[in-house]
């Protein structure tokens, strides 16, 4: 077959031939047809990586995705053959593969086809470029769905669409911008109640159909480099999810402080002014953790510098915004400034650190300190070196890095030119095969710096770009969003996306980098980032000075945003739990309905609502002027947050949706723990941890994990495993506690809030130990008990 390449010339398409000879490495099977390699590397009885040779020669085995700690675990696999095909077997697939021309079909244990190729395997040369252009084609199964790819803000569901992987620095993106700046070649599917997923791991530009060209059939193609990738199967898409981290690894824990609310703008300057929005958030008792300085804090925008006029003594003003329980954040761009006299400059030009293009000259590029040169990350020294230049700014007292502009972007040119040669850990290669992994090597180095010198704290990287696996290292933002109803909708799309794509620490700029928020989209906004991993408010300069704080807005305003600010910090335990079962298991923070209830069609195409963790469902408010909203509830029964009222699941609900609320539903039968209100982590209660326990005649279970919220001393079992697990009856209530862990916690009691009790208590018992119950313990049907801290079993009649 001949296509038609956009300079006019035409090259063919080839196709693997029939399999001439096989054979068995321990757990790689290879298969060899005249000219194409196929490899199958069988890594557990659910992932299996597939790699294809186009001309009979495999390139380096070779990835910046894959977690050096992936250990394979096939216990039972093998292969069998018969006239038209091999089959290859675990315990739980089954995969098929033809002799004619490889093609796979991938069944369950019993015979199900789980997925399927259409074409299969095939390539052609790329003319303008070199090199091959690498494709697979897959029928597409009734009904099925398609989700991951990452920060692609378009629908949940992709069936329908097509997408990219090139990471762009996308200024006021819309709905269907594509690309936009992070590359995460890793989609699932799901049909028929089967979930599975595919990581394409290739570097190069790579697209994405899900039937747009042909209705059929969905293609994943790269314009260079091989076709190799990893099927990944659940069946339940969470077990997809855990299958996709297990191979592109899990991230420590982040300091908690991190998990507290952050405020930023594009720039808080001078000094002064940082001081003044402190002071401000203290006098105003808004809680916050975090204040970021933007370029403004540099001189002449010189990375590792402080402006002398407007930061004249940064390590003074860090060390007094830390006793108000502040944590300082600078951003970092790759860009470096060309000049003699600058230190960091020199050094990359002797040492010859800086990228260069193919005829040998410096890649130089206009960027905010003006004409910059960039680092080449991809070289491991220059990484060394990059970690290196942390060191100044940890003495100086930061806590954290936020890197920006490194898809990479260039003013004028929008990035690099493909002729940029790159070190790629020893390949030598052009810009083509390093441009999606330049701004994940960039945070992994920044990431390894801090690390090193804020030892044995825990760092905090924020990043733009990135490729798969970056979880493992940095957090993200959704990047240069805009004041718009339709964005707020985007920012709960993307973070969903994101967090089933692997990368959970993610959050959106509060109220739209671009533009000014009115008071009602505001707080709409920060409503839904209280449920959103990173919670950061972030803005652009603008001539008329506007600012995004908290207070910005009228009091009116200020009051529910400060409310919703203060349930953060109270459900931080929560959040921290959360995060904790996704840094062991690599299961996603934020999930869509559709991965909640994947056997119930009507979640398929749900965008709005979305669960946090195990227990809480969120649904933001999300047009102007909105009184009340329809919620869709998976199965099960859920009490409304604000009135305990009791809604049956798998059906539509509609509540009121007051200014000062949103759509908050927590799962019967959960154990939500709660900090009392405080202002800064570290202030946090010593005295207590209140637990929220919601009433359920099913038996169900709960945790909580508690550590020292930074340092490393949980990596040595200094932490806190806490199960709760609820056996009532519509007589009696119970929960049992059991603890594990050498964590010794500063609070001695729990407070316990029981609701939806359906029957009218008259004593409790603590650990055998019986009490009787009094006006005291009840207000508004819920009842509030005190407890020892290592309380074991508590039983209400």
């Amino acid at each position: 077959m001949q296509v038609t390449t956009s300079s006019g010339k035409y090259s063919v398409k080839h196709y693997p031939d029939t399999i001439k000879e096989w054979k068995k490495e321990g757990n790689y099977f290879y298969f060899y047809t005249s000219e194409t390699i196929l490899e199958v590397r069988i890594i557990s009885d659910k992932i299996i990586r597939f790699r294809y040779a186009a001309d009979g020669k495999f390139q380096r085995d070779f990835s910046y995705a894959v977690s050096d700690r992936l250990e394979e675990t096939p216990v039972n696999f093998g292969l069998r053959e018969y006239e038209e095909n091999f089959e290859l077997y675990t315990d739980i697939l089954r995969i098929y593969i033809n002799r004619d021309d490889l093609r796979l079909t991938i069944t369950d244990s019993e015979g199900r086809i789980i997925n399927q190729d259409e074409m299969g395997f095939h390539w052609q040369y790329y003319l303008q470029k070199g090199g091959k252009i690498v494709y697979c084609s897959k029928q597409i199964q009734e009904g099925e769905c398609f989700y991951g790819m990452g920060d692609k803000p378009t629908d949940l569901n992709m069936h329908g669409k097509r997408v990219e992987n090139y990471g762009t620095d996308a200024y006021g993106y819309q709905k269907d911008t594509d690309p936009l700046y992070r590359n995460i070649p890793f989609y699932y599917g799901l049909h028929q109640g089967i979930g599975y997923g595919i990581f394409f791991d290739n570097t190069f530009r790579t697209i994405f159909d899900f039937g747009k060209e042909r209705e059929n059939t969905t293609s994943f193609w790269a314009r260079g480099g091989e076709m190799n990738y990893y099927f990944i199967y659940g069946p339940e898409l969470l077990q997809v999810a855990e299958g996709y981290t297990k191979i592109t690894g899990t991230p420590d824990l982040p300091p908690l402080w991190a998990l507290g609310y952050q405020q930023c703008r594009w720039s808080y300057y001078p000094d002064k002014r940082v001081r003044e929005i402190a002071a401000e958030f203290r006098k105003r008792e808004i809680p916050c953790d975090v204040i970021h300085l933007d370029i403004d804090y540099m001189e002449g925008f010189r990375c590792f510098t402080w402006s002398k006029e407007g930061f004249p003594e940064p390590a003074g003003l860090i060390k007094d915004l830390a006793a108000m329980g502040f944590k300082i954040v600078v951003i970092i761009d790759p860009g470096i400034k060309v000049d003699p006299d600058y230190a960091i400059y020199q050094q990359g030009i002797q040492k010859d650190y800086f990228c260069k293009r193919a005829d040998g000259a410096l890649m130089e590029g206009d960027v905010w300190p003006g004409k910059c040169v960039f680092p080449d990350y991809t070289n491991p020294e220059v990484r060394k070196w990059w970690a290196s230049l942390f060191k100044g700014l940890v003495d100086t007292g930061v806590r954290g890095v936020w890197n920006d502009m490194n898809e990479p972007a260039v003013f004028e040119m929008g990035t690099f030119p493909e002729d940029v040669r790159h070190d790629y850990d020893g390949e030598a290669v052009s810009h083509r095969k390093a441009h999606n992994i330049y701004g994940h090597l960039m945070s992994k180095s920044t990431e390894a710096g801090m690390r090193k010198y804020l030892m044995p704290h825990r760092p905090f990287v924020i990043s733009r770009s990135c490729y798969a696996g970056a979880q493992r290292w940095t957090s993200l933002w959704t990047g240069d969003n805009v004041s718009s109803w339709d964005h707020l909708w985007l920012a709960t799309i993307q973070a969903q996306r994101l967090a089933v794509s692997g990368i959970s620490f993610v959050g959106s700029d509060i109220g739209g980098f671009i533009g000014e928020p009115d008071g009602e989209l505001y707080v709409r906004w920060i409503q839904l980032a209280v449920f959103h991993p990173l919670m950061r408010t972030h803005s652009a300069s603008n001539e008329t000075g506007f600012n995004q704080e908290p207070w910005s807005f009228g009091g009116e305003y200020e009051v529910v945003a400060k409310k919703f600010i203060q349930l953060r910090y109270q459900l931080l335990p929560y959040l921290y739990t959360t995060f904790w079962q996704y840094s062991v298991n690599g299961t996603p923070m934020m999930r869509p309905l559709a991965f909640v209830d994947q056997h119930d069609k009507q979640t398929h195409d749900r965008t709005h609502e979305f669960m946090l963790g195990d227990n809480l469902l969120i649904s933001h408010v999300s047009e102007k002027g909105m009184k009340e909203k329809e919620v869709y509830l998976p199965e099960g029964l859920w009490y409304y947050y604000w009135n305990d009222q009791v809604y049956t699941g798998k059906q539509t609900v509609k509540v009121a949706t007051p200014l000062e609320e949103m759509p908050l539903f927590v799962k019967a039968g959960a154990v939500i723990p709660h900090y009392n209100k405080i202002q800064y982590v570290e202030q946090r209660d010593t005295e207590e941890m209140i637990l929220h326990v919601y009433y359920s005649d099913v038996v169900t279970s709960s945790v909580l994990y508690e550590d020292a919220g930074d340092h490393y001393g949980y990596k040595n079992g200094q932490y806190n495993n806490i199960r709760f697990k609820q056996v009532s009856t519509k007589q009696q209530f119970e929960l049992r506690k059991r603890f594990f862990g050498n964590y010794d916690a500063a609070y001695r009691k729990h407070h316990i809030y029981i609701h939806g009790l359906p029957f009218k208590p008259k004593e409790y018992i603590i650990d055998g130990k019986a009490v009787k119950l009094s006006a005291a313990n009840a207000s508004a049907g819920v009842f509030k008990i005190i407890a020892e801290r290592k309380f074991e079993t508590l039983v209400i009649k």
